[in-house]
């Protein structure tokens, strides 16, 4: 336990990170519309290759990142709670969002799906009653869309606590210090052997849709980024091995991402199917996904440890946001497939309007409402907030991210005085 008079200083690279990861979920969703070969809930009758390629590398790497950032998040929202305080607050704030999201926020989405594909409703009223079946899509109009991911942290939440405890308990600590020795240097990469393997044996078998039936294969491999973040947290000195690699994680990276689309671009990457070469593939792909988020990490820890107005502003409305955007997306996309424009344009438009309509209702209808700021995740509003400080808590972020300052590499300075803080 840290004393109450130990100073501590707020991970902002980690802020940074969710907040940046989960605005780029904006233009990767609205890049959905124009994609070329890839279903969505709206589609442009014109559909571009270049913005598939965007999408492809993207998804590589951005929901690993954001998992990961959520197991390290969970360390600090542990350390303060019992196991029943933890499995509360955890239900909370994602199993609450899920439910009215499924409800309210997701289901204009699959409204407008249905519409474009020539569904006869009178409006939307006529619509809504049949989410109350309780029919899943594709087949009902029940679904948690976009949400999956919030979904699958509070599933993650519950799997891994009798891990999390065991670390947490005395015999268990010092398993950290000795992860930490174990992983410096180049040996920061055997991880993603695991996460490689986890595709080579069940992705051919299980492809998704993002659910617990059909998507074992992510199901498994996102937790072992969820725990690998908690192991992060725990093995406080890998921070350091992972700054100290981000040149070659970056070079590492960008190596496995030209071998890939070699192959995807000369018809060279093997078949779908089971095979040696197959699993050789998604091998290479759990090692770029792995290169990649340790890169992120290294240069955020480098150049992103510092905070601002924005950033202190965007911590508290980040997690609302995301459950708002794809509604705000599919809505937008909606009316402007309809027009003659480019897709340059097009993208630009929906982009724009969405993102600034989701700040909107966050900052607007959310944020002030207390019983909405329940339904969305967030904790009640403080009376009295200190200056600079923000509402952590949230599936992407978990509890404030500290160091105690000589235990690990000192942070690069904005010119500011840290955070002395305390929250998951």
């Amino acid at each position: 336990m840290m004393s109450a008079a130990a100073v501590h200083e707020r991970r902002h690279d980690l802020d940074w990170l969710r907040v940046l990861a989960i605005l780029l979920l904006v233009y990767f969703h609205t890049g959905m519309i124009f994609a070329a070969e890839v279903g969505w809930h709206v589609k442009n009758s014109e559909t571009s290759a270049l913005v598939r390629e965007v999408n492809y590398f993207l998804s590589r790497w951005r929901m690993a990142l954001l998992f990961l950032i959520s197991g390290v998040g969970t360390h600090y929202a542990l350390r303060r709670r019992s196991a029943g305080g933890y499995v509360r607050e955890r239900a909370k704030r994602l199993l609450v969002p899920v439910v009215f999201g499924m409800l309210v926020v997701v289901p204009p989405q699959i409204y407008l799906e249905r519409v474009a594909g020539g569904a006869a409703f009178a409006s939307y009223f006529e619509f809504w009653p049949s989410v109350l079946q309780l029919r899943l899509y594709p087949e009902g109009n029940l679904s948690y869309h976009h949400l999956w991911f919030v979904f699958y942290l509070f599933l993650y939440s519950l799997a891994a606590l009798p891990l999390f405890l065991c670390l947490r308990s005395p015999r268990g600590q010092g398993w950290g210090p000795r992860l930490a020795r174990r992983l410096r240097g180049w040996r920061i990469y055997t991880p993603a052997l695991p996460l490689g393997g986890v595709l080579a044996a069940l992705v051919v078998r299980f492809p998704g849709p993002p659910d617990v039936v059909h998507d074992w294969a992510h199901l498994l491999y996102y937790f072992l980024f969820f725990v690998f973040g908690y192991a992060l947290a725990v093995a406080d000195g890998l921070w350091r091995t992972v700054a100290e690699q981000r040149r070659a994680s970056l070079t590492l990276a960008l190596l496995a991402l030209a071998v890939i689309n070699y192959l995807r671009w000369n018809d060279l990457e093997p078949a779908f199917a089971y095979s040696a070469a197959r699993a050789r593939f998604e091998l290479l792909q759990g090692f770029h996904a792995w290169c990649w988020v340790l890169a992120i990490l290294g240069y955020a820890r480098r150049y992103l440890n510092f905070r601002n107005a924005f950033l202190a502003y965007a911590n508290e409305g980040i997690y609302p946001f995301y459950i708002l955007h794809q509604t705000m997306i599919v809505l937008v996309g909606f009316y402007v497939v309809q027009v003659e424009e480019s897709i340059l344009m097009k993208y630009l438009f929906v982009s724009t309007l969405a993102l600034l309509l989701s700040w909107a209702i966050y900052d607007l209808a959310v944020k002030p409402v207390p019983v909405l700021r329940f339904l969305f995740g967030m904790k009640p509003a403080r009376r009295v907030e200190p200056a600079g400080t923000a509402d952590a808590f949230d599936p992407e972020r978990g509890e404030e991210p500290e160091l105690r300052r000589g235990a690990a590499e000192p942070s690069r300075r904005s010119g500011r005085p840290a955070v002395s803080s305390g929250a998951e």
